[in-house]
C-alpha cells in the first residue's frame, strides 16, 4: 500500500469526481492521503475532507505565493485548527520566487512567522521552495528548522543542499518528476538518499508522471514513481512502497 503525503484534492480541479477519485484509492494500493493546504480557505476543505475520510490527513498553512492574505487573525484561526487530531504539518509554507509574487520580504516574513507556529503548537512543517535555495535554507537554520522536523516538498535542488537538509533530519517529497527525461540532477539525488528519507507525493493535480505527463494528477498515478525509484535504488517496487509508508508515518508522527 502507497501513503501519498502530498496532495491538494481541494482543487477545483477535482470539483466534478472528487468522491469517485476518493472512494477508488483504497481498491487501487492507496491507503493513506495527506491533503494539504496552500491558503487559508484550501486549508479548511482540506481539515473538512480530512473529517470526511478516515484515510486522509490533513496540513494546514499558507503557500508563499498566497501569503499576502496572511494577518494575525488568520495566523490564530491556523493556531486553533492545528490541534485538531487530523492535522498532522503546518504547511505548505516556504518560498517562491519564480513568481516572484508577493515580493521576497513578505514571503520571508510569513515564512518565519509560520515557522513559529510550527514550532508553537509542536507540528511537523511541509517546505515548499522554487528558485529560492539560499534564503530558504538561511531562514530554517535561523529557526532552528532541524527541532520541528518535516519534509521539503518536490525536491528541486542539488545533492550538496540535500545533504544539508538530511543533516537537519528533514524527509523528501518525490512524486512525478523523477519520471521525467530531464530529471537527472533528481535522479541524482535520489539514488544519494537513504531510503529512510524518501516519501511519495503527487502534488495532484500537478506533475502528472510520464507517460501520463500534462494530465491531471492523482494518487493513482504513484505506481510509475515507485516504479522508478525501485530501478534508480536496485529494489523491489515492494520494498520502496512499504519504506515510503513507514516513513510517512515517522514523519506525520502517525500511529496507523
Amino acid at each position: 500500500m502507497i501513503f501519498d503525503t502530498h496532495a491538494h484534492y481541494d482543487d477545483e480541479a477535482f470539483d466534478e469526481d472528487r468522491e469517485v477519485i476518493l472512494s477508488s484509492l483504497k481498491s487501487n494500493n492507496i491507503s493513506y492521503v495527506t491533503n494539504i493546504g496552500a491558503s487559508i480557505a484550501s486549508s479548511r476543505m482540506s481539515l473538512e475532507l480530512a473529517k470526511k475520510n478516515n484515510f486522509i490527513f490533513a496540513a494546514i498553512g499558507v503557500h508563499p505565493n498566497e501569503v499576502d492574505e496572511l494577518n494575525e487573525e488568520k495566523i490564530q484561526w491556523l493556531k486553533d485548527n492545528s490541534s485538531h487530531p487530523k492535522v498532522v504539518a503546518i504547511g505548505e509554507i516556504g518560498l517562491d520566487y519564480y513568481w516572484n509574487e508577493p515580493s521576497p520580504d513578505i514571503q520571508k516574513k510569513w515564512f518565519e512567522r509560520q515557522l513559529d507556529l510550527a514550532r508553537e503548537v509542536k507540528l511537523p512543517v511541509v517546505i515548499h521552495s522554487r528558485d529560492a535555495a539560499k534564503d530558504t535554507m538561511d531562514i530554517m537554520k535561523y529557526k532552528k528548522a532541524e527541532e520541528l522536523g518535516g519534509v521539503i516538498h518536490c525536491y528541486s535542488y542539488h545533492k550538496e543542499q540535500a545533504r544539508e537538509y538530511l543533516d537537519m533530519g528533514f524527509y523528501f517529497g518525490i512524486g512525478g518528476v523523477i519520471t521525467f527525461n530531464n530529471a537527472k540532477k533528481l535522479r541524482e539525488v535520489v539514488e544519494y538518499l537513504p531510503m529512510d528519507k524518501i516519501v511519495l507525493e503527487t502534488d495532484a493535480p500537478y506533475l502528472s508522471p510520464v507517460p501520463n505527463r500534462g494530465k491531471r494528477n492523482s494518487s493513482l498515478n504513484l505506481p510509475y514513481v515507485v516504479k522508478t525509484i525501485a530501478e534508480i535504488k536496485g529494489i523491489s517496487e515492494k520494498e520502496v512502497m512499504d519504506l515510503t509508508r513507514i516513513n510517512a508515518k515517522a514523519l506525520y508522527r502517525l500511529e496507523v
